[in-house]
């Protein structure tokens, strides 16, 4: 049975650092990318972050770009969204999938976690 399991989210002020994680089972990590989206209430999901685990290629969306890091533990199958001088706009749900690559359709998704950041 395939898993994706996010953890992580939490309530934080404003210019502070959360660490999501998300391990994942039932499936060959090194095969496939894991990304991070996030949707906000009332808004559309929007991708954050992606992960190669093959090669370990990064892409982040310009709105994180220089406060979050993705990071992958090929040994644990667990991605990290390290997410820093986080801002009140950060606020959502976020998700992680996986996909055969980053920019390919995502095939398995976990549960979200939650993300409040207090201004």
């Amino acid at each position: 049975e395939v898993q994706l399991q996010a953890s992580g989210g939490g309530l934080v002020q404003a210019g502070g650092s959360l660490r999501l994680s998300c391990t994942a089972s039932g499936f060959t990590f090194s095969d496939y990318a894991i990304g991070w989206f996030l949707q906000a209430p009332g808004k559309e999901r929007e991708g954050v972050s992606c992960i190669s685990s093959s090669d370990g290629t990064t892409e982040y969306a310009s709105s994180v770009k220089g406060r979050f890091t993705i990071s992958s533990d090929k040994a644990k199958n667990t991605v990290y969204l390290q997410m820093n001088s986080l801002k009140p706009e950060d606020t959502a749900v976020y998700y992680c999938a996986a996909a055969k690559g980053c920019y390919v359709e995502f095939e398995y998704w976990g549960q979200g976690t939650q993300v409040t950041v207090s201004s």
